[in-house]
């Protein structure tokens, strides 16, 4: 099912409009723009490098006090950096449906890319991580890990958050991309790492009103916080770059219907 592309395409940019103007609901948070690091895009990609400026300068709101169970208005969550992503031109476009904090996730979009960069020369490929499930705890950041133990709901797998944390293939010259323990090989398997290549990881509000229901039943809310405070709080902390839908699920569709290719990593 496609929506015809001159419309589809005047209400993108009606709702970028209407988000980009929304004074003060858009603040930025600094957990939620992308750090000036250097870039790992390759040097012919010019509509990702397009669109990586674009999502930088797309507001993110992390200001919330409360925040409801279904979210009915854009202002609830990135409308504008969504709409840019729907919206990307360039091709070809993957979607990865990530829900094991655990698995190979980050490992196999990592191979997708090399394999799409290199042996197939198609520069401005596009992965999409959608986020949910044990995955969406590598969204958020130390403070969250710590005040709220995430760590105990990772089954043993994780102390902490070191999917965030710079991996040493980040310290080897990125021009020599065959090299094996270097920033396109395994040892360079982070999420900061996948940002810098143009990656964009999108997070789950529903995944976040659930884990907030669960820290709040097992008695992990040291603030006492209301269920719908508590995953304010979670929102507010999401880590830098990510891209807060109404819900991952909801949000596949559309991600489909803008030519995105499903892969489900298990």
């Amino acid at each position: 099912m496609k929506t015809a592309p001159g419309r589809r395409f005047a209400l993108m940019t009606m709702g970028l409009g209407m988000a980009a103007g929304a004074a003060g609901l858009a603040a930025l948070h600094d957990g939620g723009a992308r750090a000036a690091e250097p870039s790992l895009l390759p040097p012919e990609a010019k509509s990702l490098e397009e669109l990586t400026a674009r999502l930088s300068r797309a507001p993110r709101r992390r200001d919330f006090k409360t925040v409801p169970m279904i979210l009915n208005d854009p202002d609830q969550w990135d409308h504008a950096a969504l709409s840019e992503v729907i919206a990307y031109r360039g091709a070809p476009k993957q979607v990865w449906d990530n829900t094991g904090i655990a698995s190979p996730w980050l490992n196999v979009m990592r191979n997708s890319l090399n394999a799409q960069v290199w042996s197939f020369r198609h520069p401005d490929f596009l992965i999409v991580s959608a986020t949910h499930g044990t995955a969406h705890l590598a969204l958020f950041g130390p403070a969250m890990w710590e005040k709220y133990q995430l760590a105990k709901l990772t089954g043993g797998k994780f102390q902490s958050n070191t999917l965030i944390a710079e991996q040493k293939g980040a310290a080897v010259d990125p021009k020599d991309y065959e090299n094996s323990e270097g920033a396109f090989s395994p040892h360079d398997n982070s999420i900061p790492a996948l940002q810098r290549r143009g990656v964009v990881f999108l997070a789950c509000h529903n995944a976040i009103w659930e884990l907030a229901e669960r820290l709040i039943a097992t008695e992990v809310n040291p603030d006492q916080l209301s269920h719908d405070a508590l995953a304010a709080e979670l929102t507010n902390h999401l880590i830098a770059g990510v891209v807060l839908t109404p819900g991952v699920g909801g949000t596949l569709p559309e991600l489909q219907r803008g030519d995105f290719n499903y892969v489900n990593s298990g």
